[in-house]
């Protein structure tokens, strides 16, 4: 690259710092996130985790590290990613529209006592919306994992954390490390098999 050309690099990380720092001053909505998390699991609820494009990544992402692990050995966790079964997404979306993609999935497979975890840059999404709606009529718990000001889901989970900014990837950056500590949190709770 050209001398000077790397200051947008530069930008990049002050901005990533900027809205990681969001994230610091939220301890206490990650620790109540993260009991949420662990008291679901430990009275034997499931999780299922949904989100629209790179949330739709983070939702599998999150599902995959609760079944498999994170760092340490430990009991599967029962997590699903709502995102994942093209089959589903196609014929729900074809059937009934893209805006029920994940309500019908709730519906079929929530329970009382399960949680909801989304994941939303914006907080704008119907689905997302529709997906809540069903969680609460099903007896769940929401666990909202939001961007800028979080939206039309803001102030609607049982647990929100959002992460202030403007750019999408510096929000998506930031619910990674999210994932990564409710992982961590999760397995700091959960014993090793024996």
């Amino acid at each position: 690259m050209k001398n000077g050309s790397w200051i947008w690099i530069d930008r990049c990380v002050v901005d990533l710092q900027a809205t990681l720092e969001t994230l610091r001053r939220q301890g206490p909505r990650i620790a109540a996130a993260i009991d949420l998390l662990t008291s679901t699991l430990q009275a034997g609820g499931k999780v299922l985790a949904a989100g629209n494009g790179g949330s739709a990544a983070d939702a599998m992402h999150f599902a995959e590290e609760l079944i498999g692990r994170f760092r340490g050995n430990r009991r599967a966790f029962p997590a699903v990613a709502l995102t994942a079964d093209g089959t589903a997404l196609t014929c729900i979306g074809n059937d009934f529209g893209f805006d029920f993609v994940f309500s019908r999935q709730v519906e079929g497979l929530g329970c009382p006592g399960d949680l909801l975890v989304l994941f939303s840059t914006s907080g704008r999404a119907a689905n997302l919306d529709r997906a809540l709606q069903a969680a609460r009529a099903r007896g769940m718990k929401v666990l909202l994992l939001l961007g800028r000001d979080g939206g039309a889901l803001a102030d609607r989970g049982d647990v929100e954390i959002c992460v202030a900014g403007t750019a999408t990837e510096r929000i998506q950056e930031a619910h990674q490390l999210l994932i990564h500590l409710l992982l961590e949190g999760v397995e700091r709770w959960s014993p090793p098999p024996s």
